[in-house]
């Protein structure tokens, strides 16, 4: 009898471990998702310049758990929309390629620079920087462009600016070009910057174009953004396809307007003159992407600065 007993435990033991075996994978991922239980991700309010548009290439979302790599550019785009300066979430343990997915993001300036375009310019970022943990924990810091300091100084300009120079009884079409000779009118070309990247002035901001005076592509595309926020308009800023490699990079802005995308490019439209005089066009001002192409491939200068990549602006497209 005590034979029998010790084969019967010998015989179920052998048929625990059977079962064990058979299904080890099964139980290695319920102990390995019982680790594995992240914390909640803690989402702060959003600041007053959130953009509640979304778009083709990027939208706010409320899901902070990715599931595929466009999951994470809308993670990255309502981050920096939001204007948090330091958010953290979570890879789960079955979307197997979301640490390479959040690699190739983060360390792609192209793809960066491309989120930033659309978001508030005071949302702007200067710098990005990604902590990737091996254990599935991505912390995100942002450093922002603009001081509290020149968002305050901007905000004031650009009121007083408005309210001079604007009426209610205009249509949207002529206030932005109210808008877009004005800021011509009083804003110089900044070529130091761009011939030597330094300059006395903020050039590089709607701070240089709207106090100091002087501007970049940069500056006259924040600027230009700034008063399109304020009139509710649509946009966002489009730059040059980086692939390009022959050429400089350059920023302009795209809007929407009676429900057609149009791009207005304020530093083309105030040229740097031979003779020295300022000069104000209208050349690219509201016009959509076959207009523009047309204008840039005519004469012996084919202009390739407006080349942009139609897959992240689809709006633009036609």
């Amino acid at each position: 009898m005590r034979l029998l007993k010790k084969n019967f435990l010998l015989l179920f033991c052998i048929f625990i471990l059977g079962i064990v075996f058979l299904n080890v994978d099964k139980i290695s991922d319920k102990i390995a998702a019982s680790l594995e239980k992240n914390p909640p991700v803690v989402v702060e309010n959003a600041n007053a310049y959130f953009k509640t548009d979304s778009f083709i290439f990027v939208q706010n979302t409320n899901d902070f758990v990715p599931l595929s790599y466009n999951d994470i550019l809308n993670i990255y785009y309502t981050i920096t929309n939001s204007g948090f300066e330091d958010f953290t979430f979570y890879c789960p343990s079955e979307y197997k390629m979301c640490l390479e997915d959040v690699g190739k993001i983060s360390n792609d300036p192209e793809t960066l620079t491309y989120i930033n375009n659309f978001v508030h310019p005071y949302n702007g970022f200067s710098n990005i920087q990604t902590i990737i943990s091996e254990s599935g924990e991505i912390n995100i810091k942002i450093n922002y462009l603009y001081t509290k300091e020149e968002i305050k100084a901007i905000d004031e300009q650009v009121t007083k600016i408005y309210e001079t120079i604007i009426n209610e009884t205009m249509t949207s079409y002529d206030k932005i070009k109210t808008i877009h000779d004005y800021v011509i009118n009083h804003t110089k070309y900044d070529i130091e910057r761009n011939e030597t990247n330094h300059s006395k002035y903020q050039s590089h901001k709607a701070y240089g174009a709207l106090i100091e005076g002087y501007a970049t592509c940069n500056g006259y595309t924040d600027a230009m953004a700034l008063f399109l926020e304020k009139m509710k308009i649509p946009n966002y800023k489009v730059a040059t396809e980086l692939m390009q490699t022959d050429i400089s990079g350059h920023v302009w802005n795209a809007l929407c307007l009676d429900g057609k995308w149009l791009h207005l490019d304020l530093t083309w439209d105030d040229p740097v003159s031979d003779d020295g005089k300022d000069y104000l066009q209208h050349k690219y001002f509201l016009i959509n992407t076959s207009e523009l192409e047309s204008i840039d491939q005519k004469g012996e200068v084919i202009v390739k600065e407006h080349l942009f990549n139609k897959s992240i602006y689809p709006e633009l497209r036609v």
